[in-house]
């Protein structure tokens, strides 16, 4: 019988341990450790810092779900990883051995880049439901005496969907509370220009997201590097397209929200070998760790180089689409090879996005990520918003179900009426 951990329930994590379970013969067993009782519909948190939603109704407890699936399930964080012994150690001081890893803890939030940045200094964050609900505390407080805001992107981030739609978001909830007249909004991204995303643009996204931001009467500012945060001052260098400082802004606010720089937590980038200088796993293109073959990792803690050199450093996104592929592959490699097969399952790394703007969107799709692509899609409209409200409660039922995957695959590529690439082997 062999063992396979999922250390992080989360988008990678959690259908990862449903695949595994769904495919593995019953004789071996599938764990799934989390630092939470539930599951975080992530893509929610930007409609939960503006009380869109409550915590409570885009989350799901997973402990019934993943029993009836026969995943066991273990509520904590993991402290050390021996992948020369292969075993875990947990915070509690639980002790567990795997035959497999599977290394999907996301990323850790590095605030500390930026002086004063982050929910601990003067700005806001939709990176996690608890960061989201705070980040709706300060906004009612805003309400009650508006000024300027600052919605962005800080250097090195590869997030940049979220930063979009929360200022795009922020822009709706105002004029809904006819307070937008009231309200100066600025759009701060390390990227080179609006709408590359970390992606080196999808089609004309750099048109039409600018044409989104004009319309909602939001300025912005590209290549800018956050250089420091007060209470009620941004500091940024704006930079040229050689690095060189082209002005400095000191940018005064009453309410902001900014994707930080991400990093691999601290039990994974600890490990020797295993990650890059960032603490992101290193891995082959069937998923494996280049080092240690018995694990595998999926999700935002896999290292991937950026698209492109930009004046200011900017990540490539890991998509849900692309962390769906990743799973798929990884459970079919593990099967294989418990089954003495070869492993040649590869991820498809295709990116698709649905990004709400709180009364219209815009949809994205790379296939691949990166370039260049057999298929560049961009698509804006109020079916945009009314789709992604349908596949937040799609997605959750399946969580609820235990049946995750391919989500992506069977709700978006065919309700777009684009037909997915078919997965590589090797």
């Amino acid at each position: 019988m062999a063992h396979v951990v999922v250390i992080g329930a989360g988008l990678g994590g959690v259908p990862a341990a449903f695949d595994l379970r769904k495919h593995l013969p019953k004789n071996h067993q599938v764990t799934l450790i989390g630092a939470r009782p539930y599951f975080e519909f992530t893509p929610s948190n930007p409609w939960v810092a503006v009380g869109w939603r409550t915590t409570e109704e885009t989350r799901v407890t997973m402990q019934t779900p993943l029993e009836n699936k026969g995943v066991r399930w273990i509520i904590g964080t993991v402290n050390f990883i021996d992948a020369e012994k292969s075993t875990l150690k947990l915070a509690d001081g639980q002790e567990l051995s795997y035959d497999y890893l599977v290394i999907a803890t996301g990323p850790r939030l590095a605030f500390e880049e930026v002086r004063g940045l982050g929910p601990q200094g003067f700005t806001q964050s939709v990176c996690s439901q608890d960061h989201s609900a705070q980040a709706w505390e300060r906004y009612q407080a805003f309400l009650k005496n508006p000024g300027p805001i600052i919605v962005g992107a800080a250097p090195g981030a590869s997030c940049f969907g979220p930063a979009y739609e929360t200022a795009m978001i922020l822009d709706a909830d105002l004029r809904k509370r006819q307070l937008r007249d009231r309200v100066p909004m600025i759009y701060v991204t390390s990227e080179p220009y609006i709408g590359h995303m970390g992606l080196g643009g999808v089609g004309d996204s750099k048109g039409l997201m600018e044409s989104e931001l004009r319309e909602r009467h939001i300025k912005w500012i590209t290549n800018a590097k956050i250089i420091a945060v007060t209470a009620n001052e941004m500091t940024v260098n704006e930079l040229d397209d050689n690095g060189t400082l082209k002005k400095e802004h000191k940018l005064p606010f009453a309410y902001s929200a900014v994707i930080p720089a991400f990093k691999g937590v601290e039990a994974v980038a600890a490990v020797p070998g295993l990650c890059n200088p960032r603490g992101f796993v290193l891995i082959d293109k069937h998923q494996r760790s280049l080092k240690y073959p018995n694990i595998f990792s999926v999700g935002v803690c896999v290292a991937i180089s950026p698209v492109e050199i930009t004046p200011v450093a900017t990540g490539a996104p890991k998509t849900g689409y692309m962390i769906e592929s990743m799973v798929s592959a990884t459970a079919a490699n593990i099967v294989a090879e418990l089954a003495g097969k070869p492993t040649t399952a590869e991820a498809t790394w295709n990116a698709i996005c649905l990004a709400d703007f709180g009364d219209t969107g815009a949809a994205f799709v790379a296939l691949p990520q990166i370039p260049p692509r057999n298929v560049t899609w961009s698509k804006k409209g109020k079916w945009v918003h009314l789709a992604k409200i349908a596949f937040e409660r799609y997605f959750l039922r399946k969580v609820r179900t235990g049946s995750l995957t391919p989500v992506y695959e069977t709700y978006v590529l065919k309700a777009l009426g684009i037909v997915p690439l078919k997965r590589r082997a090797s």
